[in-house]
């Protein structure tokens, strides 16, 4: 056990504690092979969409034509400077307010939180949870109902009366047990703005408790088998919802991330599974779940963790439903789902595994999808694929096969990471957010960093060399990478790729560390993270990266939401978030009018003011002028 402070480590600082990278590779070589290849510098590296047919982003950027112009009005707000304060700040000419508060509640019998006192176990499960992170917005019946998801936990405020937060009972682990999870809730607006409709039938929060049924290549595997689930096919809970993403059908795709935190050992000498270390999975925990739930003590079940980590759908229209754990889908660290229809009809789901040196996926079902037809199996039957990347500006799907990986099905959903390590995918600077052009047919992934790039292996001892769409070494900056697919068709296995941009920091560095053409002392950021288009084909960007400001990152101020325009490759700040915080989460009203925007894990007494304490919150932006957003 180490007696190291983990209650304010990010999950990935956690991972790296828990599961410090392997040992160095040949670093000299690699960088001397990258700066060698045609794409480093040019190519593919920092040019936009419009690159083919407009020259290079830079050339693009200072151009006067009316062409520029007409690009430029498509964005409807000045942009606004840096910000290192403790509030939220948006452009001129448009207003935000709260939404929902951490702790806030879903029913009129239920008080809202007193931040200093906590929320007691009877309210834990009838409040807005914690973290707030991915959400979609669906029109049911005329009604708004939002579905959120809220990432993980801040023991230190959510127990005050313990110390640190450490749990110190089972009362105390299940109030951090209903915390996170999903709320689904109505919406309104009115007199007030925006508002929780207080009792609504919609309303329901989904936990670390709540019944799901397992389905899929996986369901009823003896991998999945529990002594209280012997058939392999119910479990309980969903964890570290990250990302998210919609079905053309009307359901929510909740995606479960860094799962591995939350089961541990009580027992010293229990050897844990060879599998386990791929994933992260130690005998240590964040919140101590294992010593007071024996769910989560893998000496005891030590087929729990390989229950979690899948894409969980929900029907935000029926709050008895029971959510399905959707293993066709693959087993890793989810980030978010992103959903397309190909042209035959067949379902896409994009989705990237958000670790160090860990693979871009896709998904293509078996069946077409009908409006109004059976979608019950649509997530069930098809293909998952691994992306290979050239460093031409080419790439493959290549499918995750019992042949192509010697793997049974079962096994290459639940150990999806090694299925596509066998096949040599392309590590990737932790692939976050991905992103589906709703006027063009192509998609982003938001790489959001990656510092052991060029000298360390991934989990699996995979190598992580310098190049292609992961142009530098030890990146603390991160990248936007977009792939065209071949045929226009999203179930193609052949597509070509380029950066939208690369994050960095003009003002500190000359070279590739300044970022991409796309990327001025104006508009800089790092750690791109969540992205969402909007109808019209702007592409809105938010940060979770390294605010402190100075060194690498002077100039940067708090984290941040920008948009950018894939036609022209302009980016320009929309946002900043109090000190701390990182923005995350976006869905939009139904008129358009209302940008709904997540602000995860404050460290500032936002958005209450001074003398309170922090409360991760989704606010409501609209322009005063009550025109639409996107």
């Amino acid at each position: 056990m180490t007696d190291v402070d983990t209650s304010k480590l990010s999950w990935d600082e956690w991972d790296e504690l828990q599961n410090p990278p392997p040992a160095e590779i040949d670093f000299d070589r690699l960088v001397e092979r990258a700066i060698s290849r045609r794409g480093f510098l040019g190519g593919v590296l920092a040019f936009g969409s419009a690159a083919a047919a407009m020259g290079t982003l830079g050339n693009l950027m200072s151009s006067t034509s009316a062409e520029a112009q007409e690009a430029a009005s498509r964005f409807q707000f000045k942009p606004l400077p840096i910000a290192t304060d403790n509030t939220v700040h948006v452009p001129e000419g448009y207003s935000w307010q709260p939404l929902a508060k951490w702790g806030q509640p879903l029913f009129s019998n239920v008080p809202d939180v007193d931040p200093a006192k906590g929320v007691s176990l009877e309210n834990s499960d009838k409040v807005f949870g914690e973290n707030t992170d991915g959400m979609e917005l669906f029109v049911i019946g005329g009604h708004q109902v939002i579905a959120i998801n809220h990432e993980y936990v801040n023991p230190d405020i959510n127990l005050p009366h313990t110390e640190k937060g450490v749990p110190q009972s089972a009362d105390d682990v299940k109030i951090l047990q209903n915390m996170q999870g999903v709320t689904v809730m109505e919406v309104a607006e009115g007199e007030n703005g925006w508002q929780i409709v207080l009792d609504s039938p919609f309303n329901r929060r989904i936990h670390h408790n709540t019944p799901m049924t397992l389905s899929g290549p996986a369901a009823g595997s003896d991998l999945v088998k529990t002594a209280a689930d012997p058939n392999g096919t119910d479990s309980l809970g969903t964890f570290n919802n990250c990302g998210a993403g919609r079905t053309p059908w009307g359901t929510y795709l909740t995606c479960e991330e860094n799962f591995n935190g939350y089961f541990g050992s009580t027992d010293a000498n229990f050897v844990l599974p060879e599998d386990y270390a791929r994933y992260g999975i130690t005998a240590e925990t964040r919140y101590a779940y294992e010593k007071f739930d024996a769910r989560f003590d893998v000496s005891k079940n030590p087929n729990e963790p390989r229950r979690a980590g899948y894409v969980v759908e929900i029907d935000p229209s029926s709050a008895t439903s029971t959510p399905v754990k959707r293993t066709a889908l693959g087993r890793i660290k989810h980030e978010n789902a992103a959903v397309v229809i190909a042209r035959d009809g067949r379902v896409v789901v994009y989705m990237g595994d958000d670790e160090r040196g860990e693979f871009l996926y896709k998904y293509v079902s078996n069946g077409i999808y009908v409006p109004g037809g059976d979608t019950s199996k649509l997530l069930d039957e098809g293909t998952l694929f691994v992306a290979k990347f050239s460093d031409d500006g080419t790439g493959e799907w290549v499918a995750l096969t019992p042949e192509s990986t010697g793997m049974k099905m079962d096994e290459i959903c639940v150990f999806t990471r090694q299925a596509a390590s066998k096949v040599g995918a392309t590590t990737m600077d932790r692939p976050e957010w991905v992103a589906i052009n709703p006027v063009a047919i192509e998609a982003y992934c938001a790489l959001t960093n990656n510092s052991k790039r060029g000298i360390k292996k991934n989990a699996g001892g995979d190598e992580m060399p310098v190049g292609g769409p992961n142009p530098r070494a030890e990146n603390e900056y991160g990248q936007i990478v977009r792939w065209y697919p071949e045929n226009d068709d999203h179930a193609d296995a052949k597509f070509k790729w380029d950066l939208f941009c690369m994050a960095g920091n003009p003002d500190v560095h000359k070279d590739a560390y300044a970022g991409s053409s796309n990327i001025n002392s104006g508009n800089m950021f790092n750690s791109p993270d969540g992205m969402m288009f909007d109808t019209t084909g702007l592409l809105w960007i938010q940060t979770d990266g390294e605010d402190s400001n100075e060194g690498d990152f002077a100039g940067q101020g708090n984290n941040q939401m920008l948009a950018g325009d894939p036609v022209t490759g302009r980016i320009e700040r929309f946002l900043t978030a109090p000190k701390g915080a990182e923005v995350t989460g976006q869905t939009w009203s139904a008129d358009k009018r209302t940008h709904f925007v997540g602000i995860q894990h404050p460290d500032a007494p936002f958005p209450d003011g001074e003398g309170k304490l922090p409360r991760s919150t989704v606010i409501a932006i609209k322009r005063d002028d009550n025109a639409m957003i996107g």
